[in-house]
């Protein structure tokens, strides 16, 4: 069985990378605003790991909101880097890639502590998986972490911190703010590991 990960560059993706060792990662490059920090890290993670790299370069700018769209979020979010109908996206581009490269199995980041987003709930996840499984490939949908808070999945991971060190979790910047969602949950769990922030 081949399978591939949406690697976003984010720790959660790049600690499955080092855990599962897929042998391909797909990132998406969707028009989000730290999309070229998210290639960086996935592209050195990829290469540190030895794993097979695909990038997706889809513009989707002007559908979305939010955080990472450098917008106003749509009154139906309900965080604030919410993008409509996103992790669809994501798992869609990726698995047109992933059927032309032959893989069987698509695995995405989604933890236990995502279910701030309909997306990031066990219910998508398994009709994701019916979607993906009854069209031409057959390919499955995994989420080997979903029962994972961030710090869980990063010490039953292993990943080590040198690998870690590349992950880009800000939301609005190619550099971390310090401030958004996304860098607060970093520093969050990197205090719960009890790891000084680099």
């Amino acid at each position: 069985m081949k399978a591939a990960l949406l690697l976003s560059g984010g720790m959660d993706s790049i600690a499955i990378a080092y855990w599962l060792r897929p042998q391909c990662a797909i990132t998406v490059d969707y028009g989000q605003k730290p999309a070229a920090a998210e290639l960086r890290a996935a592209s050195a993670v990829s290469t540190a790991l030895g794993i097979d790299h695909h990038v997706i370069v889809a513009d989707l700018s002007a559908l979305g909101s939010g955080d990472m769209a450098g917008s106003a979020a749509l009154s139906v979010a309900a965080l604030s880097e919410w993008w409509p109908f996103r992790n669809q996206m994501l798992l869609t581009l990726g698995a047109m890639r992933a059927v032309a490269l032959g893989v069987n199995r698509l695995l995405i980041g989604t933890l236990a502590t995502d279910g701030g987003h309909a997306d990031g709930r066990s219910e998508f996840v398994e009709a994701m998986d019916r979607v993906l499984r009854a069209q031409e490939g057959a390919i499955s949908l995994e989420a080997p972490a979903i029962n994972l808070t961030a710090a869980q999945l990063i010490r039953e991971s292993g990943v080590p911190m040198e690998i870690l060190a590349w992950a880009h979790s800000c939301h609005v910047s190619d550099y971390a703010c310090g401030l958004c969602r996304g860098c607060r949950k970093h520093y969050e769990t990197l205090a719960e590991l009890g790891v000084e922030p680099y």
